[in-house]
């Protein structure tokens, strides 16, 4: 049997991807509009409060593409809130405008393939990842993915080592782009249909393509990694939401 890897577990995490009904805004009152602009911005005050204390961050991108139009990407210390959270938003007037188009719920999740030294929770460098403010880049990738369990190629039979030695491989090519795009790796093994969501974030939106064309070749991905749908998004400031959502 192959051995398991141990996990540093963080924030909960929910991707929340919403489409949005111009056709019935626009046919809304300027009075209806503007009140549920208004309260949006309380609920999204009440968001900065909490990441401004630390106990969860807040991000929302415009989606290119048919996909969806957009994207709140949304940590919590715990499920329930993440649950609480969307049930908010869902309650609200400005949600009634929009309709689901997709959801990932996850965990910010850090794996070792080598025997931890010291505890991950005491280390301040791996908090600072494991319960993190997300960062507000020009554009942001999302997918998620999963490890192949074909009857050749199966990612959970291979030794621990084997797939500690490809997943180093793996991170040699990222650290190229390090500098230039930050990433949360979120677990999502019994909470979603694929087991990990990666999202990406760059103020370069090419370096995404570079850098995911490149680990395409890393052993890890050509012969293990399943992939969902992708996402690419640009910023959306609390301030240039009246702009977006002007008629």
């Amino acid at each position: 049997m192959a051995k398991t890897v141990e996990t540093s577990d963080g924030w909960y995490a929910l991707h929340d991807f919403r489409t949005i009904n111009w056709e019935k805004w626009q046919q809304a009152s300027k009075t209806d509009r503007n009140a549920a602009l208004d309260e949006f911005n309380k609920l999204l005050s009440n968001w900065q409060n909490i990441e401004e204390n630390k106990q969860g961050s807040h991000v929302i991108y415009s989606i290119v593409g048919q996909k969806a139009d957009i994207m709140f990407m949304l940590l919590r210390p715990t499920m329930k809130d993440l649950n609480k959270l969307e049930n908010e938003f869902n309650k609200s007037a400005l949600a009634h405008y929009t309709q689901p188009a997709y959801s990932y719920v996850s965990i910010i999740e850090k794996s070792s393939y080598t025997k931890r030294q010291t505890d991950p929770y005491e280390d301040p460098v791996m908090r600072a990842k494991l319960f993190p403010t997300i960062p507000k880049t020009e554009y942001m990738c999302f997918y998620p993915m999963s490890k192949l369990r074909g009857e050749t190629n199966n990612w959970f039979t291979l030794s621990k080592e084997e797939r500690g030695r490809m997943m180093f491989e793996h991170i040699e090519t990222c650290k190229t782009y390090t500098d230039d795009v930050k990433r949360i790796i979120t677990g999502s093994i019994g909470f979603d249909d694929y087991e990990w969501g990666i999202t990406l974030f760059c103020d370069d939106v090419l370096k995404f393509k570079k850098l995911i064309y490149d680990t395409r070749f890393d052993e890890v991905s050509a012969k293990y990694a399943i992939f969902g749908s992708f996402f690419i998004g640009s910023y959306l400031a609390k301030e240039e939401l009246e702009a977006y959502f002007q008629i």
